[in-house]
């Protein structure tokens, strides 16, 4: 058995899945300055980091059979979720500390309100991202076709 003694000797690849792997996600998350970078990708299972610019956000989407968590480690912003695109009907003021539970099936996007970059983590169930996906910018996430 191979023992690490610090995160550090972990980092070897974006995306570590699908193999045992532990890290300091905070660390993660404040570090990563793309809008999407895969961190974690296993067979049920995908962690996503992302940094949404100031002034900027996610873009509407579903995901119809997928559920999805965040969790907002720095910067402000709106997280609005309804059944239906045109009527966003639940909303609620996101701050560091906030957890979103989006169920699969749901149009969702978050909204930076801040001053600074919103720098979260996100777990889908099952996998969204091919292994390995990283967008630097939101236009580079919107190209490959994953806005939607």
């Amino acid at each position: 058995m191979r023992f690490y003694n610090d995160y550090d000797s972990c980092y070897n690849q974006i995306d570590q899945g699908p193999y045992p792997f532990v890290t300091d996600l905070c660390q993660d998350t404040i570090q990563n300055n793309n809008f999407r970078t895969t961190r974690w990708t296993g067979m049920d299972l995908q962690l996503t980091l992302m940094a949404i610019p100031c002034n900027s956000e996610i873009g509407l989407e579903i995901h119809p059979d997928t559920d999805q968590f965040f969790y907002i480690e720095s910067g402000n912003g709106i997280m609005m979720m309804g059944e239906c695109k045109n009527n966003l009907d639940y909303q609620c003021k996101v701050i560091p500390g906030a957890g979103i539970f989006v169920p699969a099936n749901t149009w969702h996007n978050l909204v930076n309100t801040g001053c600074c970059p919103i720098k979260l983590f996100s777990v889908y169930a099952p996998p969204h991202h091919p292994h390995g996906t990283i967008h630097v910018t939101k236009a580079d996430s919107d190209r490959e076709g994953n806005y939607h």
